[in-house]
């Protein structure tokens, strides 16, 4: 027969062991329903630490695949009308580009053609000018370079000369003192040129036949009375002459002269 005192002290000590084993698998429980790291107790609670770490509760729900596809859906006209929007505004953009461009092109074909326009129109007013210095310049230096008397032929030259420039200063230079001066003196030959002028006294007959702002070519009618010993009387050359004039700092100058 049992010991009534030790039945009743093991049944006590074994009421204490059950009660904590159950806290035990209670606390076990509630770390794995937490997903608390090293949570087991025994095969099942590992399974349930190893699921719970696999696929968490809180962040994939079960009707995730629905609910995700469901949240996009109202989404959808948003993004379609943002996208429209942004092909609005980038074709807005296009556009204000090829205008500005095209303005920008227009602009500077406009100021090119100004100052086309601005340079042709100063040229043309030069040129003008041009002819009417020219043509008096001409008529004055005329009569001086084609006269000359034997009596006073190194005044006349040098006369003559400040009316010429360039190479034909020196080719006249070079002309006088080796044919003209010797012959003139030599036969005592004078020679007087003056610019034709008209019955009624008008201007002289001379006219431009090209110009630019810095040259001009003047055609004039010139008569030349020489005298000399080897003629009776004095002889009268009717001439059309060529002139070729320059303009020069001082001023306008005959750089050619042809005989036509």
């Amino acid at each position: 027969m049992a010991n009534p005192t030790t039945r009743g002290r093991g049944t006590a000590s074994g009421q204490r062991t059950m009660a904590a084993a159950a806290r035990a698998a209670a606390k076990r429980t509630e770390r794995v329903r937490s997903g608390a790291p090293g949570s087991s107790g025994g095969p099942r609670g590992s399974g349930l630490a190893a699921a719970s770490r696999a696929v968490p509760l809180k962040e994939v729900p079960a009707e995730a695949p629905d609910d995700v596809s469901q949240a996009r859906r109202p989404d959808e006209p948003h993004v379609g009308r943002v996208l429209v929007a942004a092909d609005v505004t980038r074709g807005r953009r296009i556009t204000r580009g090829r205008v500005c461009a095209a303005l920008a092109v227009l602009l500077v074909a406009a100021l090119v053609a100004a100052c086309v326009l601005g340079r042709e129109y100063v040229r043309g007013r030069d040129t003008d000018a041009a002819r009417t210095e020219a043509l008096a310049a001409a008529r004055k230096a005329a009569p001086v370079v084609l006269s000359y008397d034997h009596r006073r032929l190194d005044k006349d030259f040098a006369t003559a000369r400040t009316w010429l420039t360039g190479s034909f200063r020196d080719e006249y230079g070079r002309t006088t003192k080796t044919v003209v001066a010797p012959t003139a003196t030599k036969y005592r030959g004078t020679v007087k040129a003056s610019v034709v002028r008209p019955p009624d006294g008008g201007a002289p007959a001379a006219s431009v036949v090209s110009a630019s702002p810095d040259k001009a070519v003047v055609l004039l009618f010139v008569n030349q009375v020489t005298t000399s010993t080897q003629v009776t009387g004095s002889r009268v050359d009717l001439n059309r002459v060529r002139m070729t004039m320059t303009r020069t700092d001082a001023g306008w100058k005959v750089s050619a002269v042809d005989a036509l």
